[in-house]
């Protein structure tokens, strides 16, 4: 049987760690924050990465960014610390850089790594119904498929890094789709439009929206499902990346400006605060008309 580690228990970690206790009860997991893993209740409990990786032969890592993951596989007590013959399945946004910085030095302990990113909230992981990118080679991504069809559905996307790059494709869309939402909401609202309508058919048209009609039509945005600080680390990941390959993207440019502005004052809560930028635009044209 696979025994299984999980590296990092936030909203994510955590919703990937109850699922994947289902086919390992004695799954073990670590948190930079211990009380955060104990709280699920499931496996055991590791004081370090190496400790939650020595003597399992899966482990996922579910974490902020990174920094997190440089710390988690290459710090003190690190994953990599434990030299196995493991397969490593970074499921974090951390982009291609990150990941090809990675692979020689899990490759030097004898372990294999592949990049897996999700597409889908906690939610969507919770019930097996996310879509999970693997980038890497075939034989390890048959050896991972049984854990990982527990979370979603597994696509291939071709070698390592490219789920890592076809992940920041993606966020860029939901940025996008998100800023725009925001826009047209408070435009449609100010030509005259019942709000409900208008977020009726905003959702009718993009399906993502639909879990966040409490930001949108009633300025609730906790508890977030999807922090505006994380949507900003993403967004200028893939900047970085359009950049490097001489990519034109001025519009994920200009979603991204928005996300900025929002992050300065909402930064922990859920991406639809980019509406409040949208609600204070037309509050300051409302105060200069008088």
């Amino acid at each position: 049987m696979t025994h299984l580690a999980v590296l990092g228990t936030g909203k994510m970690g955590s919703t990937i760690a109850r699922r994947l206790a289902e086919i390992d009860p004695g799954i073990a997991l670590w948190n930079r924050t211990r009380s955060r893993a104990e709280a699920l209740g499931i496996g055991h409990v590791a004081d370090t990465p190496a400790d939650a990786v020595r003597g399992a032969s899966l482990v996922i890592s579910s974490l902020t960014g990174p920094d997190a993951v440089r710390a988690a596989y290459l710090g003190e007590h690190g994953a990599l610390s434990v030299r196995e013959p493991v397969l490593y399945v970074e499921m974090s946004t951390i982009g291609p850089e990150t990941v090809d910085e990675l692979r020689p030095r899990v490759e030097e302990t004898g372990g294999r790594l592949l990049d897996a990113p999700i597409l889908g909230a906690p939610t969507a992981v919770a019930r097996g119904a996310a879509a999970v990118l693997v980038g890497g080679g075939q034989a390890d991504v048959d050896r991972a498929r049984e854990a990982l069809s527990r979370i979603g559905e597994v696509r291939h996307v071709g070698p390592g890094g490219a789920a890592a790059r076809l992940k920041l494709v993606a966020n860029s869309m939901l940025a996008a789709i998100i800023v725009e939402a925001a826009e047209l909401q408070v435009a449609g609202e100010d030509a005259g439009l019942d709000r409900d309508d208008v977020f009726w058919v905003l959702a009718r048209m993009s399906p993502v929206l639909g879990p966040r009609s409490a930001g949108y039509l009633e300025d609730r945005h906790e508890p977030a499902l999807f922090a505006v600080r994380d949507l900003r680390k993403d967004v200028h990941l893939a900047l970085g990346m359009f950049a490097r390959a001489a990519a034109s993207t001025p519009l994920t440019a200009a979603a991204a400006s928005r996300v900025d502005e929002t992050s300065e004052r909402w930064a922990n809560e859920d991406i639809t605060a980019v509406i409040r930028s949208y609600r204070s635009d037309r509050q300051s044209r409302s105060s200069g008309g008088r």
